[in-house]
């Protein structure tokens, strides 16, 4: 598959999202590295998001909480180049009953190429990068053979379900 370049641009665009069992870890975790995030937009979900911004005196844009469609909110902005950045304190021993929806999140960031901390540590590999401060072409796969793969087919939208169900996909 063909690739094409998506710029970052100096100011990221980061979304902050934490579970429950977590929420405090990522608030230490902007407190600490505060300067460096002030000069990027920054996104949180639910609470999260009112917490950082009280936290570190400066704009966040929040969303809905995860479960109530933060999470896909998220995603959509991933989809849409509306996010550059994910980080995303989740709780590997905790059951969550949004689970489909945090993998959907995480689905689209493998999907879009955009760069995921899960951890304190990956964050601050990923904070304190070179990359941060400056422009950066991110290859994403060009997606159009696949949004037009119909097309060339000449089927119908809902083949691909039926293609699935009878191992043809």
């Amino acid at each position: 598959m063909a690739h094409k370049k998506i710029a970052m641009e100096h100011d990221k665009k980061i979304a902050l999202v934490a579970h429950d069992n977590k929420k405090q870890d990522l608030v230490e975790w902007a407190k600490y590295n505060r300067d460096l995030l002030a000069h990027h937009d920054v996104y949180a979900t639910g609470t999260t998001g009112q917490v950082l911004e009280r936290e570190l005196g400066f704009g966040i844009t929040k969303l809905q909480s995860g479960p109530l469609g933060g999470d896909q909110q998220i995603g959509a902005k991933i989809a849409s180049g509306e996010i550059d950045f994910l980080i995303f304190f989740w709780d590997p021993l905790e059951p969550m009953p949004h689970d489909p929806d945090v993998k959907a999140l995480l689905r689209m960031a493998v999907v879009w190429n955009i760069p995921i901390a899960c951890n304190r540590a990956s964050a601050d590999f990923m904070i304190s990068s070179p990359l941060m401060d400056g422009e950066y072409d991110r290859l994403v796969p060009d997606y159009e053979g696949y949004r037009t793969r119909e097309k060339a087919r000449g089927e119908g939208a809902g083949q691909d379900a039926e293609d699935s169900a009878k191992g043809r996909a």
